[in-house]
């Protein structure tokens, strides 16, 4: 059962997070050759103010 953790930054709408969420899935159906309801994506939304790339603030 694939589980797909989306880390982003808050602010997108519900549905651009379904539309995605769908597209993630059929991908990982064609490619990982699994069952659509065996498919969960999390989206983790975080503040940009928690967000570090090489110990710097994004």
């Amino acid at each position: 059962m694939p589980l797909i953790t989306v880390s982003m930054y808050p602010g997108r709408t519900e549905e651009q997070k379904s539309e995605f969420a769908k597209a993630v899935t059929k991908s990982a159906v064609e490619i990982l050759k699994t069952k659509e309801e065996h498919v969960i994506v999390v989206f983790d939304e975080n503040p940009k103010e928690n967000w570090f790339l090489a110990g710097k603030k994004l």
